[in-house]
């Protein structure tokens, strides 16, 4: 479900040299979600992900269905529906520092084209699993660099102050995408293939990239507003420079500390919800949808109606609220009580707003968006890992005792990690 978020169009050459240098257009801060939206900019960032996320959630429900049916494993089926974090970690590792290179916009049409591409081959028929697999990792690692580029330009396009409101609105965006995608996906699959899906999914990752390509423009520096980040980094995009920012970020115990409890327990929650299908193959689209609806309400709640000394002070309940609730599946609980549980636990995913923020705070301005992409490569990669685990346990103890195994591992890291992330304030 969460996930956190990718080739020019013709016109691009010819408003690349018209743009490169110049600078965004200074606006008064937003102090609402309506006033993000008037940035034109920020608008095509938020429309290409919603699309994006869509497509995605589409294409995996679909994935996983298809392959549930042809072999019956929970160990496969976890793994297909989140099978492309697993590359996310390679885009980390590689070539991240593209995220901060000179020409974002180029980067991220760019990658957004490899997107539709993968997508569009998934709808081939008769496609054996094994190539399905193999798109699933070369999409994860190109997904990875996507991301990196979007948020660093969304640490340009918005004020520092309106960072976290940003993050909060498209975080909301994508909860409630989530939701749509996995109720409709149950009902496109009643009535479709899971061909015909990924060629819908195909068609909304085409409009991600046309609302991209249309509205983002390219800078080669960041403006000189004080409350926004300063220039991008002169260096040029590589492994050397990727491994240089990563080792960078690494060494920081307030940074390894905020990654450790942006990825693992989420990635574990994140497992439980890949047994889903296993679990209850019949009301899988209910409790998905549910986990994606109470992520939405506290991303809605955490990030527009709490401060942000409020949101640090309740990021410990809230990345326990994340996994108490999916103890209950210890006792086999009915459906509406198991949705009721899983609702209740999607909203501890808003624990990532303050975590995120903390290390944005500890982030050098012009390695941002590199930094960023790690943050939410790692998060995906553990999802995936997560998915793994869940998918591997359940072979031997069965989807719900596996459930109740990983929230229980997941508090554990919480409670035990606490003191690391208090003292990276």
């Amino acid at each position: 479900m969460p996930s956190d978020d990718v080739s020019a169009p013709p016109s691009a050459s010819a408003s690349d040299n018209a743009s490169e240098s110049a600078s965004p257009p200074t606006a008064p801060p937003a102090t609402g979600y309506r006033a993000l939206l008037r940035n034109r900019e920020f608008a095509g960032l938020y429309a290409g992900l919603t699309l994006t996320v869509a497509a995605s959630t589409l294409s995996g429900f679909a994935l996983g269905t298809l392959v549930n049916d042809r072999t019956g494993s929970p160990f496969l089926t976890a793994v297909s529906m989140y099978g492309a974090t697993f590359a996310t970690v390679l885009g980390a590792l590689t070539l991240m520092s593209v995220a901060d290179g000179k020409r974002p916009r180029r980067i991220l049409v760019t990658l957004q084209c490899v997107s539709l591409a993968g997508v569009a081959a998934q709808a081939i028929p008769g496609l054996p699993l094994a190539a399905r697999f193999g798109l699933l990792l070369v999409l994860g690692f190109f997904q990875s660099l996507g991301t990196g580029a979007r948020m660093g330009l969304l640490a340009e396009v918005v004020p520092a102050s309106a960072y976290a409101l940003a993050r909060s609105l498209m975080n909301i965006t994508s909860g409630g995408t989530a939701v749509l995608g996995f109720a409709v996906g149950a009902v496109l699959l009643r009535r479709l293939s899971p061909h015909d899906v990924f060629v819908v999914a195909a068609v909304l990752t085409g409009l991600g990239l046309v609302a991209v390509a249309t509205t983002a423009r390219e800078y080669s520096t960041r403006p000189a507003d004080p409350g926004r980040p300063g220039a991008r980094s002169g260096a040029r995009p590589g492994l050397r420079r990727t491994w240089a920012t990563n080792a960078e970020l690494f060494s920081h115990p307030g940074r390894r500390a905020l990654l450790l409890n942006l990825w693992v327990p989420n990635g574990l929650i994140v497992g439980c919800e890949a047994l889903f299908i296993s679990y209850d193959p019949e009301h899988a689209g209910v409790l998905l949808a549910a986990g994606s609806a109470g992520m939405l309400l506290g991303d809605l709640t955490v990030g527009r109606l709490f401060t942000a000394d409020r949101r640090r002070r309740c990021a410990f309940a809230l990345r326990l609220l994340l996994a108490v609730p999916y103890l209950l599946f210890a006792a086999s609980p009915p459906t509406p009580v198991a949705a009721v549980a899983v609702f209740v636990a999607g909203a501890g995913f808003a624990a990532t707003l303050p975590l995120q923020e903390q290390l944005l705070a500890l982030t050098p301005d012009p390695v941002r968006g590199q930094v960023q992409g790690v943050e939410s490569a790692g998060r995906m990669t553990w999802q995936g890992i997560g998915a793994a685990l869940a998918g591997g346990v359940a072979l031997y103890l069965g989807p719900g005792p596996t459930i109740t195994a990983l929230a229980a591992l997941s508090v554990t890291v919480t409670v035990l990690s606490r003191p690391f992330v208090a003292r990276a304030r």
